[in-house]
């Protein structure tokens, strides 16, 4: 039996794709970051600065890389690996975790923002959207980035653990990923938000709560389901010029 290859998308130009939310005119805006406001994996990248800069002990380094092995083979599902590439961190201070998250974001992340996916962020703050920030990624990576785009630290909805007396436990608090995401949303009031944008299957969940749910730099799954639903797709370019709204 002959395989067909899912069609591809259609995607959005620029002026397209901000010509559709402006019409939309949407009051609340959830924004997974991690491949949608930046390209790839802020949280596996922030996990192998600390490896290779120290912060991270020996022991902790072996185990963290052996899991991180076997989720790319398949052994061990998103929700886990998220969980334990924030756990790992228990033992530390919370202050040495974020003085090494904001070095990393400042040097890896921030110089690779899309430039048109910050401009809509900043737009959306001028004409009085609520933004929320959505994130299986660490908390305090997700931090840097809402620090830099102006977002309430209250409004991040990130994998966390806790923290006691400064000092980084290895107690998970939560992991925002597939169904996850909608269910952190459902438990701050947000059950049907405006717009939505996820460039990943794991933001699934929370894209079928929206109004305009928009696939952003989507993976091959997601861009299925995109194209099945008629969802808008955007492929934005960290070297692109962003339109001044």
């Amino acid at each position: 039996m002959t395989q067909t290859t899912p069609p591809a998308p259609t995607a959005l130009t620029p002026e397209a794709f901000l010509a559709a939310i402006r019409q939309g005119q949407p009051r609340t805006a959830v924004f997974d970051f991690d491949g949608t406001l930046w390209p790839g994996d802020a949280g596996s990248g922030f996990m192998h600065w600390t490896i290779a800069t120290g912060l991270l002990p020996g022991a902790a380094t072996r185990r963290i890389l052996d899991r991180h092995a076997s989720y790319h083979r398949g052994e061990v599902d998103e929700i886990t690996i998220c969980g334990e590439m924030t756990s790992i961190y228990g033992g530390l201070t919370e202050n040495a975790v974020r003085k090494s998250a904001a070095h990393y974001f400042r040097d890896h992340v921030r110089p690779n923002f899309f430039p048109t996916m910050i401009a809509l962020v900043h737009e959306m703050q001028r004409t009085g959207v609520e933004v929320w920030a959505v994130s299986s990624t660490n908390n305090w990576m997700i931090e840097e980035g809402v620090r830099e785009l102006h977002i309430p630290p209250e409004r991040v909805l990130a994998a966390c653990v806790a923290v006691e007396g400064g000092a980084v436990t290895d107690r998970l608090l939560d992991i925002p990923s597939d169904e996850g995401k909608a269910a952190a949303l459902r438990r701050v009031g947000l059950s049907a938000p405006d717009a939505v944008f996820g460039n990943s299957i794991h933001d699934f969940a929370m894209l079928e709560m929206a109004r305009l749910p928009f696939a952003i730099n989507p993976s091959a799954a997601l861009a299925e389901k995109a194209t099945q639903l008629g969802w808008p797709v955007y492929y934005p370019a960290a070297a692109e010029t962003a339109e001044q709204p």
